[in-house]
C-alpha cells in the first residue's frame, strides 16, 4: 500500500481540489477501508458554498462503500479484504447518546455545550470518504459487511440518503392508512416517498416540478404528483384530501417555502417531519402554526447510523422492497471529482446522484 492517497480537499468557500494526503494511521479501534465507490451529497454543496462551516484542509464526503484494508489491533469480528459500508453517522456505541438510543447524536455533547449534527464526523470533524482510503473510528460499531449478491451501486444510498429518507418517515410515525405529502423529490425526498409506502401510507402526494423526478416518484410509491409551478401545493393537497389535510408532511428540501407549505398542508394534530438541511433561520407563520394551538408535531431527523441500521437497510435493498438504482444518474472517477461537483452543485443534466469510483 502506498504512503500517499488522493483526497478531495476543502480549501474554503467555493474552493475544493483533488490533492494528496498521507494514508491514515490505524488506531486500535479503527479500520482503514479502501474506497470502491462514494458519492456527493447536498450537504457537501452546503460546505462548498460556505453555508455549513468545516475546517479548511478537510477531506469531505460521508457516503463510503469499500473493502477493509487494515484492522486495528483491538477490532474483532471482521476480516481484511471484506466488502463493507459504514454509515454517514458513526456512533461510538458507548456514549450517553448511544446508550440512550439516540445514536445519531453520539458526540453532540462537548465541554462547551451541545453541537448540531453531533454524530456526523466524516467530512465534518474528521477526514471523509471522497478519497482512496477512509479511516473508520469505532469500527466494531460501524462496519457492516455487504451481503453477497449486492453491488456497490445497490448499497451506495444506504450510508446516508436511504437512511435519512426512511428515517423521516419513521420519525413521523406514519400509520397504516395515513395520507402523506412529501415536499421535493430529490434523492432524500424520493427515499422518504418509498419509506412512507413501506410504513403503510394509503395515499402519498408528492410535490415536484422536474418531470424526470416525478416519474421516479411514481415508481417509489407516489399516488399523486403536484407540480408547484402549475398549482399551489397547499390548495392541491386540500383538493385531493377533500379539505382534510394530510396526516404527515415530510419536508425534504430545506427551504422556508417548502417548510411553510408542509405546515399549511397538515390536518389539525398532524406531523411535520423535517429532513432538509437549512442554511438560514426558519420562520413559523402564526396562522399556519395555529398560534401554537393546533396540536401539531414538528420532528427533525439526523440520518440514523451504526452497523445495525446499515444491516437493516441493506436487507431492505436485498429483499427488493426498495430500489434506489434510478437515483444514480451519473458515474465519474475520483480524478474527475471537480467536474462531478460542478454538475451536481449546479444540478445540470438531470442529475440526481453521482457514483464516484477511485
Amino acid at each position: 500500500m502506498a504512503d500517499k492517497m488522493r483526497a478531495t480537499i476543502f480549501l474554503g468557500p467555493g474552493r475544493l481540489v483533488l490533492g494528496e494526503k498521507p494514508v491514515p494511521e490505524v488506531g486500535p479501534l479503527d479500520a482503514l477501508i479502501r474506497i470502491t465507490m462514494t458519492t456527493i451529497c447536498g450537504t457537501d454543496i452546503h460546505i462548498l458554498k460556505g453555508e455549513y462551516p468545516v475546517a479548511p484542509g478537510l477531506t469531505i464526503g460521508h457516503e463510503p462503500v469499500g473493502v477493509i484494508e487494515k484492522l486495528g489491533s483491538a477490532v474483532s469480528g471482521y476480516e481484511e479484504g471484506q466488502r463493507v459500508i459504514t454509515g454517514a453517522i458513526t456512533p461510538s456505541g458507548w456514549s450517553n447518546a448511544s446508550l440512550d438510543g439516540c445514536h445519531a447524536q453520539c458526540g453532540a455533547g462537548t465541554p462547551h455545550g451541545w453541537k448540531a449534527l453531533g454524530g456526523w464526523r466524516f467530512g465534518n470533524t474528521i477526514d471523509g470518504a471522497q478519497a482512496d482510503y477512509l479511516l473508520v473510528p469505532d469500527a466494531m460499531a460501524n462496519l457492516t459487511p455487504i451481503p453477497d449478491g449486492l453491488t456497490d451501486e445497490q448499497v451506495l444510498m444506504c450510508p446516508d440518503i436511504l437512511s435519512t429518507g426512511l428515517g423521516g418517515a419513521e420519525a413521523a410515525k406514519i400509520r397504516i392508512g395515513d395520507t402523506v405529502a412529501v415536499f421535493a423529490q430529490g434523492p432524500i425526498g424520493l427515499c422518504a416517498t418509498a419509506g412512507a409506502r413501506m410504513m403503510g401510507a394509503a395515499e402519498i402526494i408528492v410535490i415536484e416540478h422536474l418531470p424526470e423526478r416525478c416519474a421516479i416518484a411514481r415508481r417509489m410509491g407516489a399516488d399523486h404528483v403536484v407540480d408547484f409551478a402549475i398549482e399551489d401545493p397547499v390548495s392541491a393537497i386540500m383538493r385531493i384530501t377533500r379539505g382534510r389535510g394530510v396526516d404527515v408532511a415530510i419536508e425534504a428540501l430545506g427551504k422556508q417555502q417548502t417548510f411553510e407549505w408542509a405546515l399549511r398542508a397538515l390536518r389539525p394534530g398532524g406531523t411535520l417531519s423535517s429532513l432538509g438541511v437549512y442554511s438560514e433561520d426558519i420562520r413559523l407563520p402564526l396562522d399556519a402554526f395555529a398560534a401554537g394551538l393546533g396540536d401539531h408535531r414538528i420532528v427533525t431527523t439526523l440520518c440514523p447510523g451504526g452497523k445495525e441500521r446499515m444491516r437493516r437497510l441493506m436487507a431492505v435493498v436485498a429483499s427488493g422492497r426498495v430500489d434506489t438504482s434510478a437515483l444514480v444518474t451519473h458515474h465519474f472517477s475520483l480524478d474527475d471529482i471537480e467536474t462531478a461537483y460542478d454538475i451536481f452543485g449546479h444540478q445540470r443534466d438531470n442529475v440526481l446522484k453521482i457514483a464516484i469510483r477511485p
